[in-house]
């Protein structure tokens, strides 16, 4: 007898729908499952086996073929256990297949039977809820382990049922009364205000709290350069602190990611805020961009719609910092394989941290770096020319003065800057409202902003001579433009201005040329000056 069972598997972090169809016929007694099954798929025959028979079903010696379709993709997972049992118990006779017409099921099975935990259900929920929106007549419920309920509760107007046990599950199915899920205490977005530590803590670094200010409102690439103990992974660790909560959209994203990642606690409701990711400097190209025989996100998608905080940047292979380029440029990640191509999201703000030479006293005013210049060139040229040409920012740091650490108060608090943040981003959110993957300037294409919105013609005038003289390439003039915008969305100007210009071109990097250079930087009073941005090669 052949049954069916609707389920889906996780490609990425979409899902996609999977068809388990059970054949149980006379013959030797084996199963076997067809369907391009990995490792842990195959296994699921002993699991299953063990499962059904210690649930109080009965496993008649026959020949059982499963086929997982779309046979011509790979399935990974643990998470095709249940739907096999349901099929295997449709098959021969001991549930009614008309009871599994309007359930997609998903789950593993431990060997007594009890239903645990696995990868993606949020995805799964999103692909048959059509990520949150209303319900459609005949839409299917969810059947689910009970630890996935809290991730999956996310998206609303979805039924789902989460037994605890297999014998339970096809108990409410023999009675045609599926029992609702318990409700959860399902988390919406976190507020940054809740952060225990603020950027009030901070005793000096105005110009780099400046920037740290104009990086989280409008998702801007900031490199910080300072000696040892000047506050550049303070500065980072605070950012969190003033972005704004996530939206419904984006909080479903990045729940999606970590799930898929397996990060989410089992039975916990997710912490739905902006990531911040701060891995060690050893990390490899694949934990960085992510990869795998089956692909998994790594951490530039992990930190998807927050920060992500590279400390002692120069200690990175030159090779893994490469990699950020096209995530970078283009808000995601595509990993190829021979089988198949894997698209994971990655709109983040990256936040770099580094020291101006082994030792880390080049350039401080009070002395001390007995580097030889070979060794500060090797040092720095760890970062390229192509990417720094895609970090929108970098500001030096020096050392606070021992007499200012004894103030009381560092300045403005994070609730207070982040007010201003919240209300440049919604400038943002109205002015990129047609546009699908594009909510901050960062992420907008520099012609667009060039010719659809407003610049004066003296800041149009200052940005192309500044570009001229400081040799910037294509892609740096309009970094420079998106900065300027970001920067006039904090002073709630509809047009871009001469200061907002002349602001943002403090902030610009200069491209790495084998040593060390200054480039001129226009000041706010107009002044040009060559205490700008500098980085050698």
């Amino acid at each position: 007898m052949l049954a069916a069972v609707r389920s889906a598997a996780v490609l990425g972090i979409d899902a996609y729908d999977v068809i388990v169809e059970v054949h149980v016929a006379p013959g030797l007694p084996q199963w076997t499952i067809v369907g391009l099954p990995a490792g842990a798929v195959k296994e699921s025959r002993d699991r299953v086996s063990a499962a059904l028979v210690n649930s109080g079903f009965v496993v008649p010696p026959r020949r059982v073929t499963i086929n997982l379709a779309p046979a011509d993709v790979k399935k990974e997972g643990t998470s095709f256990d249940l739907p096999i049992a349901l099929g295997f118990l449709a098959a021969t006779g001991q549930l009614d297949p008309a009871a599994l017409e309007p359930v997609v099921a998903v789950g593993e099975l431990g060997l007594d039977g009890t239903l645990r935990p696995v990868r993606g259900a949020l995805s799964v929920a999103r692909r048959l809820a059509g990520a949150g929106r209303r319900r459609r007549p005949g839409a299917a419920t969810l059947i689910l382990p009970p630890p996935n309920v809290a991730e999956a509760s996310l998206v609303s107007r979805l039924p789902l049922v989460a037994p605890a046990t297999l014998a339970d599950l096809v108990g409410q199915l023999r009675d045609g009364r599926l029992e609702p899920a318990a409700p959860t205490d399902a988390a919406g977005p976190a507020s940054p205000a809740s952060e225990a530590v603020d950027l009030a803590e901070i005793v000096g670094q105005d110009v780099a709290k400046r920037a740290l200010e104009i990086a989280a409102a409008g998702a801007h690439a900031l490199l910080m350069i300072g000696p040892p103990g000047a506050g550049k992974t303070m500065l980072a660790r605070r950012l969190p602190t003033i972005l704004p909560a996530l939206t419904e959209e984006e909080a479903l994203e990045v729940v999606a990611i970590h799930s898929v990642a397996g990060l989410l606690a089992p039975g916990s409701a997710p912490l739905v805020a902006r990531p911040f990711r701060a891995p060690h400097h050893t990390l490899s190209a694949a934990g960085l961009i992510g990869g795998g025989g089956i692909p998994r996100p790594g951490e530039v998608s992990l930190a998807h719609h927050g920060v992500l905080f590279l400390d002692e940047l120069q200690e990175i292979p030159r090779h893994v910092l490469d990699a950020l380029r096209q995530p970078l440029e283009d808000g995601r990640v595509i990993i190829a394989r021979a089988a198949t191509a894997v698209a994971f999201p990655s709109q983040f703000t990256l936040i770099g941290a580094m020291n101006p030479c082994p030792c880390g006293r080049a350039g401080d005013p009070r002395g001390g770096c007995a580097c030889a210049s070979s060794e500060i060139a090797r040092h720095q040229s760890r970062l390229s020319g192509p990417l720094a040409d895609r970090i929108d920012m970098q500001v030096r740091l020096a050392a606070v003065p021992v007499r200012e650490l004894g103030r009381r108060q560092g300045g403005e608090s994070s609730a207070t800057v982040r007010s201003r943040v919240e209300r440049a981003r919604a400038r943002q959110r109205s002015r990129y409202a047609a546009m699908s993957r594009v909510r901050c300037n960062a992420h907008a294409a520099g012609r667009w902003l060039d010719t659809r919105t407003p610049v004066d013609a003296d800041a149009r005038d200052l940005l192309a001579s500044a570009a001229e003289r400081c040799g910037l390439s294509a892609r740096a003039y309009h970094r420079v433009l998106k900065v300027a915008r970001t920067i006039a969305d904090l002073d709630d100007s509809d047009a871009v201005r001469w200061p907002h210009v002349a602001e943002a071109l403090r902030y610009r990097p200069v491209e790495p040329k084998g040593e060390e250079e200054t480039a001129p930087v226009v000041t706010a009073d107009g002044a040009e000056t060559a205490g700008g941005a500098t980085v050698a090669g």
